[in-house]
């Protein structure tokens, strides 16, 4: 039974999600903790990040940070792609609706690499010291670009200059204190250092545990949200191309490099939770749509990835 949670973790937490979205709606017992559960949430889904990227950069030292050349090709496409969109948000005319899929898209795209993608791709027989690189990487990208872009394409009363800071001063320590804790740590407290390295696939279950958050809450955006299920359909296929996309982009890129499990997962692995949690906090809510979509299919292809390497090594052996 372990060996079989162990193995279908990631869509055991999509289940959990979606199971516990829908008891929360049924069953009216439940209503009196719903406001709880929904200041924990809030309270929870920041430190969970934060967790999960303090495990993963614990476990590489900064000498070792050393960018592929992948690494710059895939910064590239992850920038210019969301400044793309950006650009057409600015300046084309779109209503309600069009604006929430192209901000949605934006998002998936620029979502810096899941904490995750590490523990994945060392067990796909991929280079998880390479695509730790990436992530850091990564995530310092989508600390500068998030607070320039969102408060342009979001219309706000707030004067840019305010939306901007704002936001900075709640992503950046967000994406990257986790990193220079991680060094302090091993600088100063070894024996702490030390005891987090041990916590072996820890991000990787921290993970699962944000996933069936962040299911939940895309439960919530599909079923509660002003738009049409046509609507609705149509966002979730763009993120579903945007996924396909990207871990094709990527295995093509990485490939050429020698890296084409690193590469996949590099750029298509997205931090779903960042992604839904910054487009629910700073953009219209029914944006989280396209990043709760892109949760359900990177998942899918991240188990059919797993499935298929375990029937691999079990036809090995």
């Amino acid at each position: 039974m372990l060996q079989f949670i162990k193995n279908w973790t990631l869509p055991l937490a999509m289940l959990a999600g979606v199971i516990g979205y829908f008891c929360f709606t049924w069953f009216d017992i439940l209503q009196p903790i719903k406001p709880f559960v929904k200041v924990l949430i809030a309270w929870l889904t920041p430190l969970l990040i934060f967790a999960q990227l303090l495990l993963t950069f614990c476990k590489v030292e900064v000498k070792e940070l050393s960018p592929r050349r992948w690494t710059y090709i895939l910064l590239l496409i992850q920038s210019v792609s969301c400044l793309l969109v950006a650009g057409v948000l600015l300046f084309f005319p779109f209503d309600e609706w069009g604006q929430m899929a192209l901000e949605g898209a934006m998002v998936c795209l620029i979502c810096p690499t899941a904490t995750a993608a590490a523990v994945i791709t060392g067990k796909l027989g991929g280079s998880a010291a390479s695509l730790t690189t990436y992530t850091l990487a990564s995530n310092l990208l989508a600390a500068i670009l998030v607070p320039l872009v969102f408060p342009l394409v979001e219309p706000s009363d707030i004067p840019f200059g305010l939306s901007f800071l704002k936001i900075l001063g709640k992503v950046f320590p967000l994406l990257l204190f986790p990193f220079f804790l991680a060094v302090l740590l091993r600088r100063y407290a070894p024996p702490v250092h030390h005891f987090l390295i041990g916590l072996k696939d820890m991000a990787f279950y921290l993970w699962a545990v944000a996933l069936t958050i962040v299911m939940g809450q895309t439960m919530k955006s599909i079923f509660e949200g002003n738009v049409s299920v046509g609507e609705k359909c149509i966002i979730a296929s763009l993120a579903l191309l945007i996924c396909c996309l990207q871990f094709w982009g990527g295995k093509v890129i990485g490939g050429k490099y020698n890296d084409r499990i690193s590469g996949g997962q590099a750029l298509g692995q997205k931090n779903t939770v960042l992604a839904i949690w910054m487009a629910m906090t700073y953009l219209n809510p029914i944006t989280a749509i396209a990043p709760g979509s892109y949760v359900v299919w990177q998942n899918t292809i991240n188990s059919w990835q797993l499935w298929k390497k375990r029937k691999k090594e079990t036809k090995s052996e």
